[in-house]
């Protein structure tokens, strides 16, 4: 899955064997969970602002406020503001009001023999949770939208820390047709959503436009990458019947499954100050490439009765004050989708059919996964 999504950036990161390794053209690349989360944790020292983080690639794109972009005091201010969005309680009833037909239609679908593309299918739950939290008409996200927004992040490479002045620009009309239709719940004040919000913490309305291209495009590839591929592992490894089972195992499985995928493999930061990681001495303007993938991997094989991801604290979400935002909004989805395609499997068993896996995307997924009735 990794090898077809990155067939040159995977065999490189794959291939290193040390706890911390500076790769030329590329960065500084850490592999050991415990380094990689005290660079996480050290938001003095290391910064999403500078010469190869995030803000050089993404500011060009989306504007300057965008959380994914921002450091220090003004990060945590609009963190803060922006949090009642994503609590517990307010995500459990935006998944359940936008998804809880849909879902329960799913799981009647497979109990009924029907083959399910469960790639599809994630496309249009994440597209209609995203729609609503950001003020987007649903008919907005669909799948040439969903085609547009992979090809943006299809543009990152590790080898190169910006996006060239022509990739700028086609992100750029990609995003600003999407958020020509969020822009009245900006206007309006709709405090249920993330322009509505911003629009009362008096950020302008290019700042609000930014944070919906930044919520669109983190919070609906990676779902679509993780959720097919949660299945298929659980389908692969045996698990998917014991888990309908005995749903006690569901939070561990899904952990054990997030640590194992990955859907955010790789992370960036840039050296602030003068420090060192494990023994190598870094240097203000230093590209850190955080390898979350291997160091979350590096606990062992998918097991949610050992779950060594409990240890790991879900370093797949981050550390510290960049601690996925989404995170609650993420895990309320994958739990009732999950829980959907669970109780179908309590029916009659299901299996993985044709599957084939994408190429050149940015975060490693499925680009088509069937399930169905054995």
């Amino acid at each position: 899955m990794q090898r077809t999504a990155h067939p040159v950036a995977y065999p490189l990161l794959a291939s290193i064997r040390r706890p911390v390794l500076r790769v030329p053209r590329v960065g500084v690349v850490v592999t050991d969970a415990a380094l990689l989360r005290g660079v996480l944790l050290d938001t003095e020292a290391f910064r999403k602002t500078g010469p190869g983080s995030p803000a050089d690639l993404w500011t060009p794109v989306l504007g300057p406020s965008v959380l994914l972009n921002m450091e220090g005091i003004d990060h945590l201010a609009l963190r803060r503001r922006l949090a009642p969005l994503f609590s517990p309680a307010f995500v459990a009833a935006l998944t359940d009001e936008a998804l809880g037909d849909a879902v329960d239609g799913l799981t009647r679908r497979l109990q009924a023999g029907e083959r399910v593309d469960l790639v599809r299918e994630v496309r249009e739950y994440a597209g209609r949770v995203i729609s609503r939290l950001v003020g987007l008409d649903r008919a907005v996200i669909g799948e040439e939208l969903f085609a547009r927004v992979s090809a943006i992040t299809g543009f990152v490479r590790l080898s190169r820390p910006r996006f060239t002045e022509r990739q700028v620009r086609a992100a750029r009309r990609v995003l600003d047709e999407l958020t020509r239709h969020a822009r009245r719940a900006y206007r309006v004040g709709d405090a249920t959503t993330v322009p509505g919000r911003m629009s009362e913490l008096g950020l302008s309305e290019d700042e609000a436009m930014g944070a919906v291209g930044a919520f669109v495009l983190t919070g609906t590839e990676t779902l679509v990458s993780y959720l097919p591929r949660m299945v298929a592992l659980l389908a692969d490894t045996g698990w998917l019947a014991a888990v309908a089972a005995d749903r006690r195992m569901l939070d561990p499985a899904i952990a054990e499954g997030l640590r194992v995928t990955t859907p955010s493999p790789v992370m960036l930061r840039s050296v602030e100050r003068d420090a060192t990681i494990g023994t190598v001495r870094v240097h203000p303007g230093d590209r850190v490439v955080l390898a979350t993938f291997l160091a979350d991997r590096a606990a062992g094989s998918f097991d949610p009765v050992a779950n060594p991801a409990a240890s790991l604290k879900q370093l797949w979400f981050g550390a510290g004050a960049h601690f996925c935002l989404g995170a609650p909004l993420a895990m309320a989805q994958i739990t009732r989708v999950l829980g959907a395609v669970l109780d179908a499997e309590q029916q009659h068993p299901l299996a993985v059919g044709e599957r084939r896996a994408q190429r050149g995307a940015l975060i490693p997924g499925y680009s088509r996964l069937v399930l169905a009735r054995r």
